[in-house]
């Protein structure tokens, strides 16, 4: 038996879009210029200029399903595309602008991208590929200028529009839009997502129980709009209300600050090298942390270290921990205490803040081995996996990439976790980063936060190596603080007061950067092709 009185309605990002015209068409969204002015306007001009943007695509000849390339940067014209692409049937396509050329290439081809709109100061990157790619229109954003050389200014297209734009029918279950994985391993693989899962994602990070984003926030997503929707926090506050402030191509610890304080941002978000910066920052200049009360921040790509999350707490800065990924829309998993559970203070709290917490609402999460679910006794170790409305359920033409989802439906993430009595995930590592050494596991993440919180280390990795003996050994990969001096002999005492012996690496190296995926994360593959073959004897040797 059907209900009763349920309307049939879509949940299509359209619906959003008119909801902020009408109730929140005075509420200020704040754009840094390259030359580092800002840009205002308000969520009304939003509205005009995000239908202008449709209006324009239409008459363009855009069909339903096309893909609209963006290689922007965070500010106010990447938001209009956001919902002026999907608004008129097409989806858009958010490139990295930190890939290589040949990986843009590759994912450009791959999407079939028809159109894009490119930043003036990313022209050279476009023109660096312009023959390799099928692009049939490209329009130029400028700030506001008008635009130069062989392409369409997006400011001159916008202008020419009649403001009779109306939408075409959309199934919530059609594409808005489209992302690539990272590619550490193997080719970056496309995610399309549909306008009922970005907009039942963006309710959830509204719920208080999810980022508790609402009207009365001041927004400002430091997480490229390129990696997985922004989070997420553009269309949620799009949909809430709430004010937004963009750092444009600005993302140095100076100018976040600054920004964090002179517009009284109350939610955030970036991976930890960013709030390490900015803890560095403040830490040199502590006058300068005049945020808003009760500032909080999603740190997520990686996960945050009671460290860090120390040195932020002195400024004012709370960090949420969460968890996901680009198949998961991101958010899967947010760690909040139960009501029931007793406050803890102290190393107790930062070590309860670092689990990367319990299942949102409407996601459910699972822990896998040899093929049998584990217990949630937060020991016992599996491959997590999770399935819900905003969870992928396959990639775009990547028919090889089946074996990634099981035959019910869940998605394999590829994280080894434990997950206690109380549903709190804790991710011990990736399934190709564990090391296993003497046919025992070590996990790489609990020996690299332990290294990051000695006083003279600001970045490290643990990665396998190939050992004669045991199979596989550790070794970490250290970046020092400035100033800073360490010996090995002198980490492996420290470890060893938490670990045991055969946990903790056995070479410890030293360098003054490590490498890094575009969007922030540590490449341990690269690392573990530098390493692989490490010389075993020279290092038993010196220590």
């Amino acid at each position: 038996m059907k209900s009763t009185m349920m309307n049939d309605f879509a949940l299509v990002l359209p619906v959003l879009l008119e909801r902020t015209a009408k109730l929140f068409s005075k509420v200020e969204i704040v754009s840094r210029r390259p030359d580092r002015s800002l840009h205002r306007y308000t969520y009304g001009d939003f509205y005009r200029r995000a239908r202008a943007l449709a209006e324009q695509l239409q008459r363009m000849g855009i069909q339903p399903g096309d893909r609209v390339a963006t290689l922007m940067r965070n500010h106010y014209a990447h938001l209009e595309a956001y919902f002026g692409i999907p608004c008129c049937g097409g989806i858009v396509h958010t490139l990295n602008c930190r890939l290589h050329p040949d990986e843009l290439v590759f994912i450009m081809k791959h999407a079939q991208d028809r159109f894009l709109i490119v930043d003036q100061d990313l022209v050279p990157l476009y023109e660096g590929i312009r023959q390799k790619v099928n692009i049939s229109r490209v329009l130029l954003f400028s700030y506001g200028e008008s635009a130069c050389g062989d392409y369409d200014g997006y400011e001159e297209l916008l202008a020419g529009a009649s403001g009779g734009f109306e939408y075409r029918k959309i199934d919530e279950d059609d594409a808005a839009a489209m992302a690539y994985t990272s590619g550490t391993t193997g080719n970056p693989k496309g995610v399309l997502y549909s306008h009922r899962s970005i907009v039942l994602h963006s309710m959830t990070i509204g719920l208080t129980d999810g980022l508790s984003l609402s009207q009365s926030d001041v927004v400002m997503p430091l997480q490229p709009m390129f990696h997985a929707n922004g989070w997420g926090y553009p269309h949620a506050a799009v949909m809430l209300g709430a004010k937004l402030v963009f750092p444009g191509p600005h993302v140095d610890a100076d100018s976040i600050i600054e920004l964090l304080a002179g517009e009284q941002v109350t939610l955030s978000g970036g991976v930890p090298t960013v709030w390490t910066n900015i803890a560095e920052k403040l830490e040199a200049e502590p006058q300068r942390a005049k945020f808003a009360s009760g500032l909080r921040i999603v740190c997520a790509g990686s996960a945050p270290s009671e460290a860090l999350m120390r040195r932020l707490a002195v400024h004012g800065i709370h960090t949420l921990h969460a968890w996901g990924m680009t198949e998961t829309s991101p958010f899967a998993t947010i760690n909040r205490r139960k009501s029931y559970m007793p406050v803890l203070r102290g190393q107790e709290a930062y070590a309860f803040n670092c689990r990367h917490g319990y299942a949102f609402p409407l996601i459910e999460v699972r822990a896998v081995s040899e093929g049998a679910e584990i217990p949630w006794d937060g020991k016992s170790m599996g491959e997590l996996e999770v399935r819900g409305p905003w969870i992928a359920g396959d990639y775009y033409k990547c028919p090889d990439q089946a074996g990634r989802w099981t035959e019910d439906g869940w998605f394999r993430t590829g994280d080894v976790v434990t997950v206690d009595g109380e549903g709190y995930v804790w991710i011990t590592d990736r399934v190709k980063d564990l090391v296993k050494s003497g046919g025992e596991w070590i996990s790489s993440v609990d020996v690299e936060n332990a290294l990051v919180a000695h006083p003279s280390v600001r970045e490290a990795a643990v990665i396998a190596v190939p050992h004669p003996r045991w199979v596989e050994r550790p070794i970490a990969v250290l970046v020092l603080q400035q100033g800073a001096a360490v010996s090995p002999q002198l980490l492996q005492n420290f470890l060893r007061e938490r670990f045991s012996k055969w946990q903790v690496p056995d070479a410890f190296i030293f360098v003054d950067e490590l490498p890094h995926t575009s969007v922030g994360k540590l490449l341990k593959s690269e690392l573990r092709r530098r390493y692989r073959d490490w010389n075993w004897s020279k290092t038993e040797q010196a220590l």
